[in-house]
Parts: C-alpha cells; sequence; structure tokens
C-alpha cells in the first residue's frame, strides 16, 4: 500500500501529487479532448488517484486510445484521501457522474456487495485479447467477488525488505535469503552508524491506515497476532499482537528513521535514496523509484521477502484497479478503455515511450517474462512476483479470522479503526506514551467494532 497501501498505499502511496483543487477544471479532461479519431460521440468520465502510474496514463490516452477508439476519456485526478471519498459519493448515490473509478481491494468488496459495481466476469471472458487468465491469481482473487470479476488491475504490489548490498559488504553483514525479524534487527543494530548520519533500518510511524498500520500488521500476522478471533473478539491487548508491536516500536526507536513519527511511505523513500537508512521494509512498487534513472542508489539495492517468524510469508498484497459504476450508461465503452489501460499492450506502450521502469506492474504473469522490462527490472522483478505470488489474504496469519486481508481487515469499518489505532501507536513511537497503553485504548476501539459482526 502505497497507499497508500495507499494503502495503501500508498495504499498508499507513491510520490507525485498533483494539485487539482482550484484546478480541478484543469484536470479534468487533460488525458482526452477530441484529438485524433475521437468524434465526441462517445466519451466517458474517469475519476482516478493521482500516482504517478495514473499520471502516466492520462498522458498516453488522448494519442493512443482516444485516436484508435475515438472515445473520449474525461479524466478528474485527485489525491488519494479526497479521491475515495469522491468516489464512495458518486458510486454509494449511483449519481452516474463518473464510469470508471480506481478502487483496490479493500474497497471492490464492499462495493460490489452493496450494488455499488458493474460485474466484469462476461466482458472480460469474451475479450480473448485482454487475456484474464494472465491476470496474477492472487490478484484477480482480490477483486472477485461471488465468482464474479468486480474491477481489473491497473498495477499490484506486495511488500519485502530493501537493504543496501554495499553497506552490508563493506560492514560485512550477510542478509539472508528468508530473514526472520530477529535477524533484522539485530542486522539493524549492525548496520546503524555504517555510514555518516546512517540509520540501521526505515519503518513506517506516519498515523494512517494505509501509513502504518500496513507494515505493522503484517509483523502481527507472523508474530503470532490478529486484529480480531474467529468470532470477531479483539486482539490488540493479545500476546501476538503485543509482541509485535512490541518490538515494531522498538525497533523503529532504537535504529530507525530520523523523525520516524512522522515518516510514510515517501519519508522512507527519500531516506533510503539519500543513503540515511541502511534498510527500509515497505511495498514493492518503491523498488521502481530506488533503480530508475538518476537514483543514487540505483544498483546498490537488494531485495528479499518481507521478514518472517511464525508464518511462511508475510507481504502484504494491494492492488489499485478499475471499477465501472452499475448505474454507467456507457459500459462498452468503459470496458474498452479499461482493457487497453489494464493490457499487456498498455504496457509495451509505456515501456516505448516512456521507460519500463515505469510500467504498471505486479498484475500479469507474462510481464515476468518480458525480456525488456526484465532489462529494465531484473533487480527487483522476481522478488515483487515472489511477494505477490506468496500473499495470501485469506490466511495470512496462525489462526482463522473472520474476515479476508493480509494489511487490513476487510470490513468497511478499519479505515476509521485503523487510522485511531495507528495515532496511539505513533505517539509510542514518539515516546508519548507506552504501547500498553497505546494498546489499551486500541483495544477499547476494535472491541466496539468488533461488536458491531459478533453473532453474525
Amino acid at each position: 500500500m502505497t497507499n497508500r497501501h495507499s494503502v495503501l498505499r500508498r495504499t498508499v502511496p507513491l510520490g507525485a501529487v498533483v494539485l487539482c483543487g482550484a484546478m480541478l477544471a484543469a484536470c479534468s479532461g487533460a488525458g482526452g479532448g477530441s484529438a485524433g479519431g475521437g468524434s465526441g460521440s462517445h466519451s466517458i468520465n474517469v475519476l482516478m488517484v493521482n500516482n504517478p502510474q495514473m499520471l502516466d496514463l492520462q498522458k498516453l490516452t488522448a494519442a493512443n486510445f482516444t485516436k484508435t477508439t475515438g472515445i473520449k476519456v474525461n479524466f478528474t485526478v485527485l489525491p488519494e484521501n479526497d479521491v475515495r471519498d469522491k468516489i464512495t459519493q458518486d458510486f454509494s448515490s449511483q449519481a452516474g457522474q463518473y464510469d470508471v473509478a480506481t478502487i483496490s481491494n479493500y474497497e471492490t468488496p464492499f462495493y460490489a456487495k452493496n450494488g455499488w459495481l458493474a460485474p466484469l466476469t462476461t466482458l472480460a471472458d469474451g475479450d480473448t485479447a485482454f487475456d484474464q487468465s494472465d491476470i496474477l491469481p492472487s490478484i484477480a482473487k482480490s477483486l472477485t467477488v461471488n465468482g464474479q470479476i468486480y474491477a481489473e488491475p491497473f498495477y499490484g504490489e506486495s511488500s519485502f525488505l530493501m537493504y543496501r548490498k554495499d553497506v552490508f559488504a563493506a560492514k560485512g553483514l550477510t542478509m539472508p535469503a528468508n530473514p526472520t525479524w530477529d535477524q533484522v534487527a539485530a542486522l539493524a543494530a549492525k548496520a546503524d552508524g555504517a555510514e555518516s548520519g546512517m540509520k540501521g533500518i526505515c519503518l513506517r510511524g506516519q498515523p494512517g491506515w494505509g501509513e502504518l498500520i500496513a507494515p505493522l500488521t503484517t509483523v502481527v500476522n507472523t508474530m503470532g497476532g490478529t486484529w480480531f478471533n474467529a468470532d470477531w473478539s479483539a486482539q490488540l491487548t493479545g500476546a501476538g499482537f503485543t509482541k509485535a508491536t512490541d518490538f515494531y516500536v522498538g525497533l523503529v526507536r532504537a535504529h530507525g528513521e530520523a523523525g520516524a513519527p512522522q515518516a510514510g511511505f515517501t519519508e522512507c523513500l527519500n531516506d533510503m535514496e539519500q543513503s540515511k537508512v541502511a534498510m527500509w521494509y515497505d511495498a514493492t512498487s518503491a523498488a521502481g523509484s530506488l533503480e530508475g534513472a538518476g537514483s543514487p542508489v540505483a544498483g546498490k539495492i537488494g531485495y528479499v521477502p518481507a521478514p518472517v517468524e511464525q508464518t511462511k510469508s508475510s507481504g502484504w498484497l494491494y492492488t489499485w484497479a478499475w471499477g465501472v459504476q452499475k448505474a454507467s450508461k456507457h459500459q462498452s465503452d468503459a470496458w474498452k478503455f479499461i482493457s487497453w489501460a489494464s493490457s499487456k499492450q498498455y504496457e509495451d506502450l509505456v515501456g516505448a515511450q516512456l521507460s519500463w521502469s515505469q510500467v504498471p506492474a505486479g498484475k500479469r504473469t507474462s510481464t515476468y517474462s518480458n525480456p525488456d522490462y526484465l532489462k529494465s527490472a531484473g533487480a527487483f522483478a522476481a522478488a515483487t512476483k515472489t511477494a505477490l505470488t506468496s500473499a495470501d489474504p485469506a490466511d495470512p496469519g496462525v489462526q482463522p479470522r473472520p474476515a479476508p486481508g493480509i494489511q487490513f481487515v476487510g470490513i468497511p469499518e478499519f479505515e476509521d479503526l485503523g487510522t485511531q489505532v495507528s495515532q496511539q501507536i505513533s505517539s509510542a513511537i514518539a515516546g508519548q506514551t507506552s504501547v500498553a497503553s497505546a494498546l489499551k485504548a486500541s483495544q477499547a476501539l476494535a472491541a466496539k467494532v468488533g461488536a458491531k459482526y459478533a453473532g453474525q
């Protein structure tokens, strides 16, 4: 989640910010226009998050998709929090202002069950050029509800551990092929101070369900904890959740980045690029920036799976995807846009016209056998694919769960719950409260949510 994670992550999150606000009219339609073969008789409205991959799509649409199909695409591009609110408002009312919107695997099940999304199974199965079978199984499953496809992925991400190979070599340190969190903590202590101003590791401490909570919850899962047990009893003061939070807070306070309580995806990315940290656990999507042209650490980074303790894997799963509003009167044109934007051919277009490091990857099996992509992304492609294919949202921990999700709990209330809990834990990272106090307050919040579902 570069939500932002975000969450996503980034989901999450992911770098560039477009200032739409007062310039919203200028942002809308920027990718469409009546250029090329567009006659104006066909048009769709697309509402999307302002992540870099979407901004690339906006630039390429008029001269490629519109020119070929005659379908004008009117884009509205907003920051993640704003776009989520606007999508929820329009789709929940079925106002039909927007035909297509970027939603994630977090929202898709709720939107589908509420009847806000048009099912895409028939369209996908009937479009042989789109090749639905090429979508990575873990991603496809996360966007499928009761056997129906409700969204198609634009790009996907998991999480892994990134580390400076040159720093480790200079210090005589060896990164295990599949590290445990205890091994990572020991390495962070030894790498701390390896270069002037360098800390051992970067871990998100910024409040937000898609910021701090995303990586922390993967640690909770692998250390035996869970937000809720199978009967919706909150477990935030349980042994596993407490152990993981004590560990995470302790590690980032002892060997983590400066300003950790305010550090999210973007801050950790900057710290890694500026040699302020020797390791970073975060989204696989970060690798494209670290290895990109002009990056001062390109070629110096190693990539290994998300650290574990009691589970075989612990990487998260997140995707920004395209959903079609059920009330849309332009569903055929909407599908044509989606099937182009999420196609193998679009990835080739980005590689040819922009760069292969900018390809919206993490969604198709074929991407990881494409020689052009592998030439650019060889350092992290295999590690990313392994993380994506090993993620299991239905069974991410050591006990049964009442709802799917790895770095989140798949219920609508989690967005608010996760954010409130993150504020408590971020305060512990800042030294303003103890972990025990933070989790006691968080347990009370989670118990209220669990009570809504208990006995259902």
